[in-house]
């Protein structure tokens, strides 16, 4: 039981509690999006190497969502190798001619979490769900760029 007899403790209260949902969503990504618990590994070893692996996986996924909200005219490829980009601009774009500079960040996260389902809409932003499954798209189109693209 916490104390709360001042105004500092109830906002560091409040803190704790707002950090609270971030949790949840990382747990969540890595149970839904990773599946840690369908994970059938018969020694601790294994299971702490998958764990390691998929830890990365839920942060990189929440970590793209974060930086595309807060840093949205921060270049693409801060974060993204070309190959992953110019594969999902060229599907989204049906084609189209690659731009000169590479695009800001929220513009390639929105096009990658519309791959896993999220309808792009000037005033929402994608959840992990959708970019999970379009960050597992893009891994496909990336290695398809880099076996048969133009840059091969």
């Amino acid at each position: 039981m916490l104390s709360i007899n001042t105004t500092e403790q109830v906002q560091q209260i409040v803190e704790h509690y707002c950090v609270r949902w971030q949790i949840e969503v990382y747990f969540r990504t890595l149970k839904s999006g990773c599946r840690v618990e369908e994970r059938q590994f018969e020694t601790l070893p294994r299971i702490e190497n998958c764990l390691a692996v998929y830890t990365m996986v839920a942060w990189r996924v929440m970590y793209l969502c974060c930086l595309g909200r807060e840093c949205p005219d921060l270049s693409c490829e801060a974060v993204l190798t070309p190959s992953e980009w110019k594969s999902v601009y060229r599907v989204k774009h049906r084609g189209k001619e690659l731009p000169s500079e590479p695009p800001r960040l929220n513009e390639m996260i929105r096009r990658i979490a519309s791959l896993g389902g999220y309808v792009i809409r000037p005033k929402t932003h994608p959840g992990t769900q959708t970019l999970w499954k379009g960050l597992q798209q893009t891994h496909f189109l990336a290695m398809a760029w880099d076996a048969f693209g133009p840059e091969s």
